[in-house]
């Protein structure tokens, strides 16, 4: 039997990112989520954790000329045609992010604004959250907080699908295209909204029964990085990598101890 030869992945993406050892969250869940997508996935590390599904055990940041010379080293050969960030740790290496995407211009840039790891622990510096907000969101194509995230960009308490969308509009006068505000935390049925100076979309979903959901942030934010690097629109990138993350929680392995990996090629992707 003759085998079915792999899909060529001649579309590039990027990840500027953390390490996570565990292989659930941060540059591993990136190049996976872009492997099933379709595209072919670089990375720009700019810390390692030590981590697992139960926690974080250490963060190092990396140097920012080394940061700096991973953006050199896939500008001259394997530049994408999309870029997302993800955990970036500190204020000093958010800035060197930033300097580096105006210079390079790698294509629409999805910002998932990494704070805490799902087993609570905090994973940005509190002075990064101002640079985060002045100097990398208005770079953003795509900004996708969930609500803890969207109340720390907004200065206010996201607590309803109201305040939500306040928060999303708050992120998007803060120069971003859009944002779209993940309802995970929210009670009852999970709805995102897509949130642009234009409208409102309203995403609904629904709730999975699972603590395998370690790294759906990374997958869900990689999967639309992806979408929009092959030519979707914005929409349907996010409708497509909604469906995706769903997939990938409903077909999780179950392995780990805590907060388990997402099935990052289930049976039904994009």
């Amino acid at each position: 039997m003759t085998a079915t030869p792999p899909r060529r992945r001649t579309t590039i993406a990027a990840t500027v990112a953390t390490t996570d050892s565990g292989g659930g969250a941060g540059i591993q869940a990136d190049l996976k989520s872009f492997a099933a997508c379709g595209v072919f996935g670089v990375s720009v590390a700019v810390a390692l954790t030590a981590q697992n599904t139960v926690g974080v055990l250490a963060v190092h940041g990396l140097p920012l000329d080394f940061v700096i010379a991973q953006f050199e080293a896939l500008d001259v050969d394997l530049r994408p045609r999309a870029v997302k960030t993800g955990m970036l740790f500190t204020a000093r290496h958010i800035e060197t992010v930033c300097r580096q995407l105006e210079e390079r211009s790698w294509g629409q840039l999805v910002v998932d604004p990494v704070m805490v790891a799902k087993s609570g622990d905090t994973l940005l510096e509190k002075e990064a959250v101002a640079v985060m907000r002045e100097e990398l969101i208005p770079l953003a194509a795509l900004v996708t907080p969930n609500w803890p995230e969207a109340a720390v960009l907004a200065g206010f308490p996201v607590d309803s699908e109201e305040t939500a969308i306040l928060a999303g509009q708050a992120i998007v006068a803060m120069g971003a295209t859009a944002a779209v505000v993940k309802g995970g935390h929210a009670p009852g049925e999970p709805t995102d909204f897509l949130v642009s100076s234009r409208e409102v979309v309203r995403l609904p979903g629904t709730r999975i029964d699972s603590r395998h959901t370690h790294g759906t942030g990374c997958t869900f934010s990689a999967a639309i990085t992806a979408r929009l690097a092959l030519g979707d629109s914005l929409e349907v990138a996010v409708r497509t990598a909604k469906e995706y993350v769903t997939a990938a929680i409903r077909q999780a392995p179950g392995i780990g101890s805590g907060h388990g990996p997402l099935e990052h090629f289930p049976q039904s992707p994009p």
